[in-house]
C-alpha cells in the first residue's frame, strides 16, 4: 500500500507529520534519531532509515528541512528520494529555500517523471501545531491539485502562485513584510515605554485600528514580558532574509529596510540570541539604551 512520506521532524515538521498520521498511513524520516523517538511517543508511523527507503513505499513525500543543501541531499543525494520514487510520484517541499534550488529540483525530478512542488509555509510553530498554516506553492497545477487534499490537513489556506520557484518567491515577499512589521512593533513598544504610557492599553487601542497585525496580536505580550524562548528563531529569519536579499540582487529590487533589519538580527545573534524569537528586536533596542 502506498503511503504518505514526511521528512523533517523539527519544530514545524513534527506537528505537521503528526496531523497527517491521524488520517493517513505515514512513513517518516529524520536525520537525528532523538526526534524520531519523541515523535513516536505521540504518533503512529513507519520509521525509515533513509529518504531512499522512504521513497520505496510512498507516492507523495513532504519535506520540511533546513536549507538548499539539505533539500538537494534528500532529493537527489546518494540515498535520495529520486533513487526510489516511482513514476508519477510527487515531492512537496515545505522548506524555505532559494527559488533557483526549487527550479533545479523541479528539472531533476521532471526527467524521472516525478513532480516537485515548492510549497513554503507561513504561520510559525503555532500554525503548524494547530493545523492552520498558509501555503504558497509553485509547480505543476495537476500535481498541486493532487497534493492539496493531503496538505490541507495542516493548512487553512493554500494557493498555487505559478511555475516552479513561485512559491519560494512569494515566501520571500512574506518574510520581507514580516521583518518590517516586527521592527515597527518593537520601535512602537519601545517608544511607548519611553513616553511613560501604559503599553498594554496602547496596544489595546491601536490593535483595533490600522496598525493591527498578526505580529502585534500574537507577540506584544511576550515582548513586554521580555520572553523570547519560543517562536521563529532569529537564525532561521536571517537565512530567509539572506535568500530574499540575494534574489533582490539578481532582479534589481531595492530592499533597503530589509537589509537594515537583517543587520539588526545580526546584532541579536552577537548578543547570543540565535534561537530567540524574531520579536527580540525589542530587546536589542532596550539593550542599546
Amino acid at each position: 500500500m502506498s503511503k504518505i512520506g514526511f521528512i523533517g521532524l523539527g519544530v514545524m515538521g513534527f506537528p505537521m507529520a503528526g496531523h497527517l498520521s491521524k488520517v493517513n498511513s505515514v512513513a517518516v524520516f529524520n536525520r537525528t534519531k532523538e526526534k524520531i523517538i519523541a515523535w513516536q511517543r505521540s504518533y503512529d508511523g513507519i520509521v525509515c532509515e533513509s529518504p531512499e527507503d522512504l521513497g520505496e513505499i510512498c507516492s507523495q513525500v513532504y519535506l520540511c528541512i533546513g536549507d538548499d543543501d539539505d533539500v538537494r541531499e534528500v532529493v537527489a543525494g546518494e540515498k535520495g528520494l529520486v533513487n526510489s520514487l516511482k513514476s508519477g510520484s510527487i515531492i512537496i517541499d515545505h522548506t524555505t529555500t532559494s527559488a533557483s534550488l526549487s527550479r533545479e529540483m523541479y528539472e531533476t525530478c521532471k526527467k524521472l517523471d516525478i513532480d516537485y512542488i515548492d510549497a513554503p509555509v507561513s504561520g510559525g510553530q503555532v500554525g503548524a501545531e494547530q493545523g492552520e498554516l498558509t501555503i504558497m506553492a509553485g509547480g505543476n497545477e495537476e500535481a498541486y491539485d493532487k497534493a492539496k487534499s493531503v496538505f490541507s490537513i495542516y493548512s487553512k489556506f493554500s494557493k498555487l502562485m505559478g511555475g516552479s520557484g513561485s512559491g519560494q518567491l512569494t515566501k520571500m515577499v512574506n518574510q520581507i513584510c514580516i521583518a518590517g512589521l516586527v521592527q515597527g512593533l518593537a520601535e512602537g513598544i519601545h517608544f511607548s515605554q519611553k513616553a511613560g504610557l501604559n503599553t498594554k492599553e496602547v496596544i489595546d487601542v491601536i490593535s483595533k485600528g490600522a496598525a493591527q497585525s498578526w505580529q502585534m496580536v500574537n507577540r506584544w505580550e511576550t515582548m513586554l514580558l521580555d520572553q523570547y524562548e519560543h517562536g521563529f528563531a532569529v537564525d532561521h529569519m536571517r537565512k530567509d532574509l539572506r535568500i530574499a536579499i540575494e534574489e533582490a540582487q539578481s532582479n534589481s529590487a531595492k530592499l533597503e529596510v530589509t537589509e537594515l533589519i537583517d543587520f539588526f538580527y545580526k546584532e541579536i545573534q552577537n548578543m547570543g540570541g540565535n534561537r530567540w524569537d524574531t520579536s527580540s528586536l525589542l530587546r536589542r533596542l532596550q539593550n542599546n539604551d
